[in-house]
């Protein structure tokens, strides 16, 4: 994580940079996992197929399981590093703190990445480890295959899991929409226009992002989609 190219970790130019490769790969990650997660729109087979279809990889999901941690533990040490280094430049606290040209996004970066590290945690316990659920993450379908249908279901009838997950996606929403929008600049895009333009797009894409994510728990909680 943090054995790259010395001079790279030693600049805030060059910690920036991995923050944001390491930031783009996150993205990656969360469009497809997005796009995989759309599958139980069509019903337990749909969903159940395309899980087992994961399991199936064997080797190649642990490369891609892998990278993933490398991404994120990268993204969050030059994120503490960076952090550090701006306290360090103005060691005195302002007497009055006055945001110029900043978003409160971009004030609760640390923050909100914590909190979603957080959520991460307890996703990978609820849907991929399968021990905070246990009485509904063992089940089996009818050919045979891990029911990741029922799981899913199930688990977005509780309020509370459902309130969680809502809360935690609006947090993303908020740290994607900064950090895609500051891309451009951290790839080095130096023509204001089109750095203008796109931040729009970043931003735009986070809020898609955000509205896929919500749109399961919802459907599932307002029973658009049911057991069968």
């Amino acid at each position: 994580m943090t054995t790259g190219n010395p001079c790279l970790l030693r600049s805030s130019v060059g910690k920036k940079f991995l923050m944001a490769l390491s930031g783009f790969i996150l993205v990656g990650f969360i469009t497809g996992h997005l796009l995989g997660n759309f599958f139980v729109y069509g019903g337990r087979f749909a969903l159940n197929e395309y899980a087992q279809h994961l399991r199936d990889l064997g080797p190649l999901l642990w490369v891609a399981r892998i990278i993933l941690l490398a991404a994120v533990g990268t993204h969050i040490v030059t994120a503490i590093q960076l952090t550090r280094e701006n306290r360090a430049a103005r060691p005195e606290a302002y007497k009055m703190y006055k945001p110029v040209r900043t978003t409160y996004a971009a004030r609760t970066m640390m923050m909100s990445g914590l909190i979603v590290l957080a959520f991460i945690i307890y996703h990978l316990m609820h849907f991929t480890f399968r021990v905070t659920n246990p009485d509904i993450s063992h089940g089996l379908d009818a050919h045979g295959k891990h029911d990741v249908f029922l799981m899913v279901v199930r688990s977005f009838q509780n309020p509370w899991i459902v309130l969680s997950y809502v809360v935690a996606q609006i947090l993303l929403a908020s740290h994607l929409s900064h950090g895609l929008s500051s891309l451009p600049q951290s790839f080095g895009f130096l023509n204001e226009n089109q750095r203008c333009k796109l931040k729009c797009a970043g931003r735009a894409f986070a809020i898609l992002l955000f509205s896929g994510y919500i749109s399961i728990p919802l459907s599932i909680f307002f029973g658009w989609v049911k057991l069968s």
